[in-house]
């Protein structure tokens, strides 16, 4: 793994502003009236712009899911016990997850990536182990992460990214597994965005309301022990973040240095897509967001990022189910796109 961070202060690549301007064109002379297909029609030439290709094509799919134990659980602070996330990553390693059966529906090249549970579950097939530690430390005694954790969970998602990259993708999804990472998320949001715990804390996996309350004080708690961190991005991330939002931020970052388009998931990825964009300005030009969670501080990190999510579904899962459900609503805005015929080929009349 690279031992420094520079490299996230690479240029990213240009989206094709020649290849916007003629799919747009495509789009004004296709046999509908203008605007007829709505957001279908400037997804498709937005596409087309980051892929640099007329008429673009999101058969090839990369879904990378990386998940991680998060030292805030202790705090109490969900539903659901910490266990979950080794037994989720099982379950993945079966393929009986959410995420499994939508790649499969997709036909997605679909990665998982254990970056650190409290406890270990060895070898597994279709899990790549890049252990860090037994989860993050909790954040209301201490950093979450030491230096040399960031830097490795940064660079995990660089990896990801280039394989990503490497195998012919079209798109990245990235997704996250981990009992406790929305405070994590919450936290590090209230950080960048200089918000309240109140106004990004949420019931996560089914908090009731004095769960959601005492996840309110957790964060507070956090947010005074680091706030000299706050305002520099890399540190908020290594104070308040978790190994998987780290990964994803690093992935997403990587993504727009080669020139891959990333669809979004919901807060947490949300959340690592706003900690990508203050740590690589530009990097947003190639993320697409899939849908609004549940989950009610992501509408404030989504206008953050000044994002138009393409679905509102409640979807508040996680491990990159919500952006592969949107996959198909790219498919067909491409299809259309790329198959209509334009007024002159079809030989009908067009708008006078």
């Amino acid at each position: 793994m690279n031992n420094d961070t520079d490299w996230l202060q690479q240029s990213v690549a240009a989206p094709n502003d020649g290849i916007l301007r003629a799919a747009e064109t495509r789009q004004a002379h296709l046999t509908k009236p203008p605007g007829a297909l709505g957001r279908l029609e400037s997804t498709a030439t937005r596409l087309a712009a980051l892929q640099g290709a007329e008429c673009p094509c999101v058969d090839r799919v990369h879904i990378s899911i990386f998940a991680a134990d998060h030292g805030v659980a202790a705090e109490g602070v969900s539903a659901f016990p910490q266990a979950v996330t080794v037994e989720m990553i099982k379950n993945f390693a079966r393929g009986g997850a959410a995420i499994n059966v939508l790649a499969g529906e997709l036909g997605a090249q679909l990665e998982v990536i254990n970056l650190g549970t409290v406890s270990d579950p060895g070898p597994l097939e279709g899990v790549l182990s890049l252990r860090l530690g037994p989860g993050t430390t909790n954040f209301c005694e201490a950093p979450a992460m030491h230096e040399d954790q960031l830097v490795q969970a940064l660079d995990a998602g660089r990896q990801a990214a280039e394989r990503a990259s490497l195998s012919g993708a079209q798109l990245y999804i990235g997704g996250e597994m981990g009992i406790g990472n929305t405070t994590t998320a919450a936290a590090l949001a209230c950080a960048l965005l200089d918000a309240t715990p109140e106004a990004l804390a949420g019931p996560g996996t089914g908090l009731d309301q004095q769960g959601v309350a005492r996840k309110v004080e957790v964060i507070r708690r956090a947010l005074h022990r680091h706030r000299q961190h706050h305002t520099v991005p890399q540190q908020a991330l290594r104070c308040l973040g978790g190994f998987e939002i780290a990964a994803l931020a690093g992935s997403y970052i990587r993504c727009a240095h080669r020139g891959l388009p990333v669809l979004v998931d919901g807060f947490i990825s949300s959340v690592a897509a706003l900690a990508a964009m203050r740590l690589c300005p530009g990097a947003e030009n190639w993320f697409l967001f899939s849908h609004t969670s549940a989950e009610p501080g992501h509408r404030i990190v989504l206008e953050a990022l000044a994002a138009r999510p393409l679905l509102e579904l409640g979807m508040r899962l996680g491990e990159g189910s919500g952006a592969a459900t949107a996959v198909p609503l790219l498919r067909m805005a491409c299809a259309l796109h790329n198959g209509m015929a334009t007024f002159a080929e079809a030989e009908v009349s067009g708008q006078e």
